[in-house]
């Protein structure tokens, strides 16, 4: 007498729980992949244009001074006034779209523009109280530049370029007379942020 050992099916209802569960994580990590691997896209081009607006004014204001802290207290409020404008619309854009601004793209982006930036506020208060003022325009432009540069390179592609052009400003900035500052400042802050912001506007939703 032969016994044959049939082996029963897999219970199917058993395994489908297991199977959704697995498919799911599959997704997840699929889905923190894509975005780790994605472009920042948050940066406002209308607010460039707004800082940049606003960076001229100060630019006239300052080089009307005669003493050398009101014109750095001319600027640093420029600054302070322009990183609000550049947040404001940033958060804007990026509930427009739907987007995270915590993110990886958008972390990644924060980081390495905004440690160009602190290195550039402890110079400006080295450079500040030693009577160093004169170098103050081309080092801005020249750390604002690395920092848009660094930044850009979890952007899209025109905002490293920017930075490439602040470098160049800040380097020529640098080794100018200083009675050209406010020029260059206005060259660039102005100038610059309105030209390349347009373009952003127009060519990646505002």
């Amino acid at each position: 007498m032969v016994v044959r050992l049939v082996q029963s099916p897999p219970d199917e209802e058993e395994d489908t729980p297991a199977l959704q569960a697995r498919a799911l994580e599959n997704l997840g990590y699929i889905r923190r992949a894509m975005e780790e691997a994605g472009s920042f896209t948050s940066v406002s081009g209308w607010s460039q244009v707004a800082i940049g607006a606003t960076a001229i004014a100060a630019a006239f204001l300052a080089h009307a001074q005669a003493d050398a802290q009101r014109w750095l207290a001319v600027w640093i409020v420029a600054a302070l006034l322009g990183i609000a404008i550049a947040a404001f619309g940033m958060v804007r854009k990026a509930r427009a779209a739907g987007v995270s601004l915590l993110g990886g793209p958008a972390r990644k982006f924060t980081m390495t523009f905004c440690l160009p930036l602190l290195a550039g506020a402890v110079l400006t208060a080295v450079m500040g109280s030693s009577g160093l003022v004169r170098l103050l325009p081309g080092t801005w432009l020249l750390l604002f530049g690395t920092a848009v540069a660094c930044g850009g390179a979890f952007s899209v592609r025109i905002v490293p370029v920017m930075g490439l052009c602040f470098m160049t400003l800040g380097a020529a900035a640098l080794f100018s007379p200083a009675a050209w500052g406010d020029a260059w400042l206005a060259t660039g802050f102005g100038g610059l942020l309105i030209g390349f912001g347009m373009v952003i506007a127009r060519r990646h939703g505002g």
